[in-house]
């Protein structure tokens, strides 16, 4: 499917490597070729995507990037975009394919199924550059000192009560590389499967995500959001301390209240647009296990009105809380001014929605963002910041996230 759709300028793959998380619905979803499309940034880009979605009764696959927070809340954003993806992308398909654990749906706008199939099931099409395993040399915009300077500075908002927790990313680049992205991607899924993986292409832009974390999924009338907030890295070699990695995340204090935290503003947020006392945690401190973490997951739920449209739901609930923290907006204020780089489509969203208006929406996170053009390779990552939390922890939990991409780039 891979190989078949990056022939095209824009496509949309979205891979659940066979979790089953609560919610399945496919293993995998393609969407290739735009008949119809919106590009917008932040200003009037949910009214320009309600319109769209209006006039197009269709599939829709695309982002959400962070920076639609300034079209919400009374916010700008100072910091540098080195990868340029608009705030706000979705486009109507030409073809749609959905594989399931035993057929393959194929959606077109034409009468060329069979041979898609053909492509799809045959011999890949083109060429796939294979990277070269040499180094590359992986920068940051934050030596480990001003990190954790950065910290400590964010306490005392902490403490003057500005905010009770602060989701902090820091950005690690190559300025200049000349790579293959689907090539990357393989080898990301290979080394880091995960349950809202995504290879995400828009001309010359791309996103390889290997996410873990689900944003938003509406069925009819019901929603639910998955946050994270809770990671300890995994032992492959050694299953008893595993599982007592496994106990220590289960019960760590700092986790759960950093957890509970994301909870009350993920009810708060669903509770703008669900109806009253719908909205319930489905499940609290639940311990998931990825290739290189556990991670501890809570999921909310709750049941909206028929009219209740999708940039309503969009409106009330992004940015998710557990890429900001508590107060949202606060909160925002102080990314912008501690964060050195623009976040674009990092803990923004990626996927799909349906005819029926049904959807499902990722968290971009443990990804990888590159502009074909310029040769510029980005990935982000970040912890919750509370006041009692360690620096130099959170500084080795940053890199704890990023060693699969590391690996990756052969680091």
């Amino acid at each position: 499917m891979l190989y078949w759709a990056n022939q095209f300028n824009i496509c949309c793959f979205l891979d659940d490597h066979q979790y089953k998380m609560p919610g399945h619905t496919f293993e995998c979803i393609l969407a290739v070729n735009s008949i119809a499309d919106v590009k917008a940034n932040a200003g009037n880009a949910f009214q320009q995507l309600d319109l769209f979605l209006r006039q197009n009764d269709d599939w829709c696959f695309g982002h959400l990037g962070y920076d639609l927070k300034n079209e919400l809340e009374n916010l700008h954003s100072k910091n540098a975009d080195y990868i340029q993806f608009p705030d706000l992308f979705f486009f109507v398909p030409e073809t749609v394919v959905i594989l399931k654990e035993s057929e393959l749906v194929i959606g077109v706008c034409g009468d060329n199924h069979l041979a898609i199939a053909s492509a799809i099931t045959g011999k890949p099409v083109g060429n796939v550059k294979r990277n070269t395993k040499a180094p590359v040399k992986v920068n940051s915009r934050f030596s480990k000192k001003d990190y954790i300077q950065t910290i400590a500075a964010i306490k005392e908002h902490i403490l003057r009560g500005d905010c009770y927790e602060l989701n902090f990313c820091q950005e690690f680049y190559i300025d200049i590389i000349d790579t293959d992205p689907l090539d990357l991607y393989m080898s990301l899924s290979k080394e880091s499967p995960n349950p809202f993986s995504s290879y995400y292409k828009l001309n010359d832009k791309y996103l390889l995500c290997a996410s873990p974390e689900r944003y938003i999924k509406k069925t009819g009338t019901a929603i639910m959001s998955q946050p994270i907030k809770g990671t300890t890295r995994r032992n492959i070699v050694d299953d008893k301390v595993d599982f007592e990695h496994k106990i220590a995340l289960q019960n760590s204090s700092k986790d759960r209240s950093e957890n509970i935290m994301v909870v009350d503003l993920v009810r708060n947020d669903l509770s703008k647009i669900c109806r009253e006392g719908s909205v319930k945690v489905s499940e609290l401190f639940g311990i998931y296990a990825f290739p290189q973490v556990y991670q501890m997951i809570s999921t909310i739920s709750g049941e909206i009105g028929a009219d209740v449209s999708v940039t309503d739901i969009f409106s009330a609930t992004f940015p998710m809380g557990s890429m900001t923290g508590a107060p949202k907006k606060r909160v925002m204020e102080l990314i912008d001014e501690y964060e050195k780089t623009k976040r674009g489509v990092f803990s923004g969203a990626v996927g799909y929605i349906s005819p029926e208006r049904n959807m499902d929406f990722n968290v971009v996170i443990r990804s990888m963002l590159y502009n074909a053009t310029s040769r510029y390779l980005s990935f982000q990552t970040g912890s919750a910041i509370t006041y009692y939390c360690n620096a130099e922890s959170e500084y080795e939990e940053c890199l704890l996230k990023a060693a699969a991409i590391k690996k990756v780039l052969n680091q």
